[in-house]
């Protein structure tokens, strides 16, 4: 196999992209700028760095991360999210400044994952050390996730922690004649008080 056909051979594992997707961006690659290139396959060599924050668990090259290094953050709030990725979603949105803690993960008993194959264990851990006031869980509104929401209060019952979940339900600008009945089921629990 040639470098082209090696090239085209790796992009089409990543997911989302198909053969002929890859095909594109491989050609793509060939065309484009040496220095884009090099840039590129420097960042995908500096990939070997990563590795899990001690005390987040979020990907990171150095350890602690930067949102846990970071003096400004508030140390009262602990978001639980997934997967690191969630956290870049929540970072974009420029409005949480407290700390995360990423479970790798939701439980899922039909696919054998139960909490030990989780990074729950350190999460407790680190909600019985540190003096939260108050923990989000901004999980997926799946059944997994639901899961994963109603084990961790459970778990968490204890520590007499305020304990949040993110809204779930109608997405801004959906007719509820088009809202499929868990959507509408889901805004009509989490509705909030106008007066």
């Amino acid at each position: 196999m040639g470098p082209i056909e090696s090239l085209i051979s790796h992009l089409s594992r990543l997911p989302g992209i198909g053969e002929r997707t890859a095909a594109r961006l491989a050609f793509y690659l060939l065309r484009a700028n040496p220095q884009y290139r090099a840039g590129l396959s420097e960042s995908i060599e500096a990939l070997s760095t990563i590795h899990l924050c001690s005390s987040c668990s979020t990907v990171t090259d150095r350890d602690p991360c930067s949102i846990c290094s970071s003096p400004v953050r508030n140390t009262k709030v602990l978001c639980v999210v997934e997967k690191p990725s969630d956290i870049y979603s929540i970072e974009k949105l420029g409005s949480f400044h407290g700390f995360y803690h990423v479970l790798h993960g939701l439980l899922s008993p039909m696919e054998g994952v139960g909490p030990q194959d989780l990074r729950i264990p350190q999460l407790l851990d680190r909600t019985s050390k540190h003096h939260f006031e108050e923990i989000i869980l901004a999980l997926s509104p799946t059944v997994e996730g639901d899961a994963t929401a109603l084990y961790l209060s459970k778990q968490l019952m204890k520590l007499e922690i305020s304990l949040t979940r993110l809204a779930s339900g109608l997405a801004v600008g959906t007719d509820l004649e088009f809202a499929d009945q868990i959507s509408l089921g889901k805004a009509f629990e989490a509705r909030s008080r106008l007066r």
